[in-house]
């Protein structure tokens, strides 16, 4: 049993459907947003901060994680609303972009953190598709502003962790709980 520190829909449904068993307690913590920070390292530093600040108050074994998605080294969070929503959009069409989840559990006292960063390359995008996904409102609550399993024609191909994209790279964490817990 351990707590997973998000409020995110789409880590929930992965580890439920991997089979742990876990309770949701979102973090309260202030997700560092320095921009001068390497993706990977940002991604870490915000798990980090997630775990520690439900650990800090559970003392139950955590798992954090934040998932950054960037596009020709710039950090696309998640939009603010549909207008930037359709910006980061034609900004990914026909492109190669990167996801980085960064992950921790903090279990017993001690931290176990890592990353992992998966290649996604979109497909063309047509200005219908775009207006179809953003006026759906899909890609409001998502780094990015886009989810691969929305079941849209965003994504030609993903190199990498496909879980990854969708928000938590369920090979390395899956391993890492059952090793740990």
């Amino acid at each position: 049993m351990f707590i997973l520190a998000s409020a995110s829909p789409r880590r929930k449904q992965l580890l439920s459907e991997a089979g742990f068993t876990f309770e949701v307690c979102p973090s309260n913590a202030e997700e560092i947003k320095d921009k001068n920070m390497p993706p990977e390292e940002l991604a870490v530093r915000n798990a980090v901060l997630k775990a520690t600040d439900v650990y800090s108050i559970r003392k139950t074994p955590c798992l954090g994680a934040d998932t950054i998605v960037v596009s020709d080294g710039e950090i696309l969070g998640k939009p603010r609303d549909k207008r930037e929503n359709e910006e980061y959009l034609r900004r990914l069409s026909a492109k190669c972009h990167f996801v980085v989840t960064g992950y921790c559990l903090i279990a017993d006292g001690k931290s176990y953190s890592g990353k992992v960063v998966s290649e996604v390359i979109f497909n063309k995008l047509s200005d219908e598709l775009i207006k179809t996904y953003v006026e759906g409102g899909y890609g409001l609550d998502k780094a990015g502003g886009y989810g691969v399993q929305d079941g849209f024609e965003l994504v030609r191909k993903v190199n990498g962790s496909y879980t990854n994209v969708i928000g938590l790279p369920m090979e390395a964490v899956g391993k890492l709980l059952k090793d740990i817990l």
